[in-house]
């Protein structure tokens, strides 16, 4: 009879790990079923039953006994090479913990309750176009993301504490290097473009669009990109999310619109970028720390990857408009891919983020990003965040004071605390980085893309971002992938010749 091995250390860890990650995933479900299905009498209920798992989650991971496994598991793996699983799993569940250990349990539940409470009243404060009625639960959310900060600690300033929670290795002072070269960049472009508006017509995007067959057609084109229905569906929701519970369950939820414009299939192009991120990390990986993205910034990446250097790009919009045509044939009537590619990245500075364009949207996070800051280190109150925000609409995008509905009110982050919107500029400037990479080794792409052929742009996004999961910083993956760390220059030189391209200037 053959001798079973004793359980290792990192055996041991494994499965204590495990329960962690069940239980946060157990949270995921209700929050989905929050976001898509709950009745709104069980936003009490659902606050308390947030509060309660996430709560065991946080002393599980920093309990004495997972100290004691991870401590025994490091000498197990000492020599191992940085990118094996083990030793990464290893060396990101000591960062994990470490940090995680600097949070009470008790601000860990208090978070994720008022968290819960605050999104309804959001809901109500944005139905209302009414900033007042969400100020009271956006100074509590201020207040725990301070105390949060300062559980962590920072070197220099407090968002450096929410930053190094996200986005590894990064500082508030490189993020404001990175967006000063952005908005350098972007602010004389917008002006110049502006100025020849009428070189890309968009009149086809105001078209009405049938919105009982925009879902299943958004789901058709995901499922083409290469997103996997055994292991995932789509819901409907007031903000377009994906969320995952394992490898065999990644969602994604949508929203729908009158026009095309506003139509389900961008939104579902964007949140499909996550989910096949998602779906590519190694089931070796599961219900550890290493299973999931590097961080907000590098997820992002993939899905700006998809919705706007390929969903928007002319290739995809040869083979993408013919399949529109047979389904919106009144909608796509006398347009072609070139009327499309035109309409469809048209230049025009909105009041909301989620519709804005590749040149304008980045400047939408930097107001973001300034506000945040400015709350953080108490330089702006609560109540004045509408002027604030007015004020930064002007001078960036030229937009008078818009209504709460259309300005802070707009995205739901805030119910969640400050420091949720760095990733997405991020994830712009690496998703260029990436596709730079790419177009180097795949010099076939865009015929492969006017043919409706993704998998071997899928294949190497797998390869080099996907199969890693949370293994490396943003900074380490992204040199891994391309050469270099999270540079702007790619991002900026990408923007300039496309749009230079489109409005010819």
């Amino acid at each position: 009879m053959t001798a079973v091995a004793a359980p290792t250390a990192l055996d041991d860890l494994r499965r204590a790990l495990a329960e962690v990650a069940d239980l946060q995933r157990a949270a995921a479900v209700l929050g989905w079923d929050q976001e898509t299905c709950m009745p709104p009498g069980g936003v009490e209920d659902r606050a308390n039953q947030l509060a309660t798992l996430l709560s065991l989650a946080h002393e599980r991971f920093t309990s004495p006994e997972v100290a004691r496994l991870l401590d025994r598991a490091e000498t197990e793996v000492a020599g191992l090479a940085p990118e094996s699983d083990e030793g990464s799993l290893v060396r990101v569940t000591r960062r994990d913990v470490t940090e995680a250990s600097r949070l009470p349990a008790a601000l860990v539940a208090e978070q994720a309750r008022e968290s819960a409470r605050a999104r309804p009243v959001w809901q109500e404060a944005r139905q209302r176009s009414d900033w007042s009625r969400f100020a009271p639960a956006m100074e509590r959310m201020v207040d725990l993301s301070r105390r949060i900060a300062e559980a962590f600690g920072y070197p220099d300033r407090p968002y450096d504490a929410l930053i190094a929670r996200t986005e590894p290795g990064l500082t508030t002072a490189r993020v404001e290097g990175l967006f000063a070269q952005v908005r350098e960049a972007v602010v004389p472009l917008l002006r110049e473009l502006e100025t020849h508006a009428e070189r890309a017509g968009d009149s086809l995007m105001d078209r009405p669009c049938p919105e009982d067959q925009q879902m299943a057609f958004a789901l058709r084109t995901i499922v083409n990109l290469g997103y996997d229905l055994e292991r995932g569906r789509q819901d409907l929701s007031a903000h377009p999310f994906c969320i995952s519970f394992g490898p065999g369950d990644v969602r994604l939820t949508t929203r729908l619109g009158r026009t095309l414009g506003e139509s389900c299939l961008y939104s579902s192009i964007h949140e499909a970028g996550h989910a096949l991120y998602e779906q590519g990390i190694p089931r070796s990986l599961d219900r550890t720390p290493l299973w999931d993205g590097a961080s907000p910034g590098i997820h992002e990446s993939q899905s700006r990857l998809w919705e706007n250097l390929i969903g928007r790009s002319l290739p995809f919009c040869e083979w993408l408009v013919p399949r529109l045509r047979e389904v919106f044939p009144a909608t796509l009537e006398g347009a072609d891919a070139a009327t499309f590619w035109q309409a469809v990245n048209r230049v025009r500075p909105t009041y909301i983020r989620v519709d804005a364009d590749e040149v304008t949207y980045n400047l939408h996070i930097l107001l973001r990003f300034e506000i945040e800051n400015e709350l953080l280190e108490g330089r702006l109150g609560v109540a004045d965040v509408p002027e604030a925000w007015a004020q930064r609409l002007h001078d960036y995008l030229g937009l008078e004071r818009p209504g709460d509905r259309e300005g802070p009110l707009q995205d739901i982050h805030w119910t969640d605390g400050l420091g949720g919107f760095v990733g997405y500029t991020l994830g712009n400037l690496v998703s260029a980085q990436l596709l730079a990479a790419v177009r180097r080794e795949l010099t076939d792409l865009d015929g492969r893309l006017a043919r409706g052929e993704f998998a071997a742009l899928l294949g190497w996004l797998r390869d080099r971002v996907h199969r890693h999961g949370r293994k490396f910083t943003p900074d380490e993956l992204v040199r891994r992938a391309t050469g270099q760390a999270i540079v702007a220059e790619p991002w900026i030189a990408y923007v300039r010749e496309k749009f230079g391209e489109l409005y010819r200037v």
